[in-house]
């Protein structure tokens, strides 16, 4: 009974080793197996974090290419439409300058007649009328204008006027002839039917910097109005001016281009433009007392004239 006594202990004692044994090879285990856990979701959780931070690369590196593509693209469109020519202006082929404000072109394979919008200048060939003081003057500058380049015209609200002439704007390689006409005092802002006008402030801007300076038709007080111009321009001068522009191109016969006196009847005559041609080589005014409208053809206050 002792031995049984003494041994029960040994038993027990080598069941609950084994049993702690197993108890702690079992927790060993399960904590092994819970680190790896861990370190399986750690790595996960990096994998993503890896991954999230490559696609933030991408979506980054995208948005600077666009941005860059549209700082590099801007400047071309803008560089396009600061460069892009007015559509709406016409080419046209000078035929004649009639006047200050009026010339004649080729326009859609026929002759017209341009009468220039927004100004008016002193009258050199208007029937009944006197030459009107710096007409001729006008008249020289348009022309010396409009024969110097390109020439385009570009219209407004109504393409023709009451005469059947075509009312525009012209410029000559792209600077505008009223405006100069304008500026250097030739011409005053006139005929305002139907504005709003495109060019009516750059104009007036013009007009207000020649009588600043009191240019040639504002040196003097009283010729412009609102209607018009006033007074004549004396026969010496209107005679001497006119003899001077209507000098033919190309016109090699050595006669001189002095227009006689008026004879002492105060009229002549001549059965057509070849018989009064052998006196006047180029023509005579309205003025004139040689002048017959049968002679003037384009009706422009001139007859007979090259």
């Amino acid at each position: 009974m002792i031995i049984f006594i003494s041994i029960a202990p040994d038993i027990d004692s080598n069941k609950s080793e084994v049993a702690s044994s197993v108890n702690s090879s079992s927790n060993s285990s399960s904590d092994k197996k819970t680190t790896t856990e861990k370190k399986t979701i750690e790595t996960s959780n990096d994998k993503k974090d890896e991954t999230k931070q490559n696609d933030d690369k991408i979506e980054t590196k995208k948005s600077e290419s666009k941005n860059v593509a549209v700082v590099t693209t801007t400047p071309k469109k803008d560089q396009k439409k600061k460069s892009a020519k007015p559509s709406n202006r016409v080419p046209v082929t000078l035929t004649k300058t009639v006047d200050g404000d009026t010339i004649k072109v080729m326009y859609k394979g026929k002759e017209e007649s341009v009468r220039y919008l927004l100004i008016d200048t002193p009258e050199s060939k208007k029937p009944g009328s006197c030459v009107q003081p710096y007409a001729e003057s006008a008249y020289n500058r348009n022309k010396q204008l409009v024969n110097s380049g390109k020439l385009t015209i570009e219209f407004e609200k109504s393409e023709r006027d009451k005469y059947d002439r075509l009312l525009a704007y012209v410029f000559v390689d792209g600077k505008s002839v009223q405006e100069t006409l304008l500026k250097e005092g030739y011409a005053r802002v006139a005929y305002i039917y139907e504005p709003p006008y495109k060019y009516l402030s750059r104009y007036k801007k013009a007009e207000d910097a020649a009588k600043a300076k009191h240019s040639n038709i504002w040196s003097k007080s009283g010729l412009v109005t609102d209607k018009g111009f006033n007074g004549c321009a004396t026969k010496a001068t209107a005679t001497k001016k006119s003899n001077t522009t209507r000098k033919s191109i190309g016109n090699s016969s050595p006669k001189t281009n002095t227009t006689p006196p008026p004879t002492s009847s105060g009229t002549e005559f001549f059965a057509n433009c070849t018989e009064l041609r052998k006196k006047y080589p180029h023509g005579v005014p309205s003025s004139h007392p040689a002048y017959q409208p049968k002679m003037d053809r384009d009706k422009d206050g001139y007859a007979c004239e090259r």
